[in-house]
């Protein structure tokens, strides 16, 4: 029972932890392939679709600081994977959507919580972390 009870805490705490598999190059490689064209290779809202969305693409160099200082995973990985769906991409966002599913990973929001997203999406959040406060 003891080493049931062991094996299933464990087990549990892996879903706690970052995603020991994060690759912000290849996050970036992902942004510039599937992000880039509205969100711009400067990441800063002005790609050249920009102009004919219905919503304007956020400063993904800014998701920090417009969060108090803190990196809003969960709503980015939520607004990339489709599970809070952006109206002006006419579908879940990014229209590649089908691209970033995959075997799941649990990362860890700000707040400790484990969020389950594919490791596309965990390499692109690093890229998109890595340009925060630049």
């Amino acid at each position: 029972m003891r080493i049931v009870h062991w094996t299933l805490l464990a087990a549990l705490g892996g879903l706690a932890v970052p995603a020991l598999a994060q690759d912000a190059q290849n996050g970036e490689e992902l942004y510039k392939v599937h992000c880039a064209t509205c969100h711009g290779l400067d990441a800063t809202g002005k790609g050249p679709m920009a102009g004919v969305l219905t919503i304007q693409p956020v400063d993904l160099t800014a998701l920090q600081a417009g969060n108090g200082g803190v990196f809003p995973t969960e709503r980015v990985v939520m607004r990339i994977d489709g599970r809070d769906p952006l109206v002006s991409h006419g579908s879940p966002m990014p229209v590649y959507g089908h691209f970033f599913e995959g075997e799941d990973v649990a990362i860890k929001a700000p707040n400790g919580q484990p969020i389950l997203t594919s490791a596309p999406i965990v390499d692109l959040l690093a890229y998109l972390q890595s340009l925060q406060g630049s």
